[in-house]
């Protein structure tokens, strides 16, 4: 959506709403959320800003006035996230934590009691996420394993990630391992992550990605980097494999122990469900309620 449509939308539609949710991201999206706040404090209504986004701690360092300004004018400020709860704590100190929310009915969970050497990837193609790494991975992997199958399963962002994969892959000879179905509908997605066994998260920057929850709830063992968010939201070796960023032999180690090590990758799959089911809609929307109502009574009292 463009700024004027959000600030359109803000304007038409004033009679239809009490208080609002505005999403926060770091780069020209800030920029856009502080114009719509603009606009509604001229309205005269209340709202919720939520943040979003591993880069944002790194832009709240360059504009720290216009991040503080932003965050102090909201009635209340969520974080889906301890790590950007942590990060942003500068900024204000009040915030709320409410997680990314999935509807958990939606994703067949199966138990990985034994695996076979498939991997799923899900996310953008976009340098911040790293998706030639994989490609190194499977490489260190091949001979050890020359059944491996690979979907790498995302939309392409436009900024070559996706070209220099498919090149990468040629070099390296692996590109018949691979299958790119693209950006795919949310309802296919389940279906997609249970193609099979393993997943791996390849990111450099990252918050609390909701792939990595999908992922979880059907039961995948996950492979991720360390970084940003990441460590917040998983547990070495309890719910999934933690590794450096683009350490691809790290993180083929990793997949070698999911499929030789006895009882891991059960372990993981178990513990990973169990904490993919904190994410419910059923856990998530009553929180929700709580807060919208807790700023309108707010507002009443005023």
């Amino acid at each position: 959506m463009r700024l004027a449509d959000m600030l359109s939308t803000t304007w038409r539609k004033r009679k239809h709403y009490d208080v609002a949710q505005v999403d926060v991201y770091s780069g020209p999206a800030f920029f856009w959320a502080e114009a719509v706040c603009l606009a509604l404090n001229v309205l005269g209504k209340p709202y919720l800003l939520t943040l979003h986004g591993g880069n944002l701690p790194k832009f709240a360092q360059q504009w720290p006035r216009r991040v503080r300004r932003l965050l102090q004018s909201a009635a209340v400020v969520t974080a889906p996230s301890r790590y950007l709860l942590e990060e942003m704590r500068a900024y204000r100190t009040d915030m709320e934590l409410l997680p990314n929310p999935i509807d958990l009915g939606a994703y067949s969970y199966k138990c990985r009691q034994t695996v076979e050497p498939g991997i799923v990837w899900l996310r953008a193609f976009h340098a911040i996420y790293n998706p030639q790494l994989l490609a190194r991975v499977v490489a260190e992997l091949i001979q050890d394993f020359p059944s491996i199958q690979v979907t790498m399963i995302g939309p392409d962002k436009g900024d070559g990630s996706f070209q220099a994969t498919q090149q990468l892959l040629e070099e390296l000879g692996i590109a018949d391992r691979f299958r790119f179905p693209g950006g795919v509908a949310k309802a296919d997605v389940p279906k997609h992550l249970n193609s099979g066994d393993i997943f791996i998260n390849t990111t450099n920057v990252d918050n609390t990605p909701v792939s990595v929850i999908e992922a979880m709830a059907c039961g995948l063992p996950v492979i991720s980097t360390n970084a940003g968010g990441i460590p917040y939201l998983l547990d070495d070796e309890h719910d999934a494999l933690l590794v450096p960023p683009d350490d691809a032999k790290a993180m083929a180690h990793a997949v070698r122990r999911i499929l030789t090590e006895p009882g891991l990758a059960e372990r993981l799959s178990r513990n990973a469900r169990a904490k993919a089911e904190q994410y419910d809609w059923s856990v998530v929307l009553p929180q929700w309620e709580a807060l919208l109502a807790s700023v309108l009574a707010t507002r009443v009292h005023a």
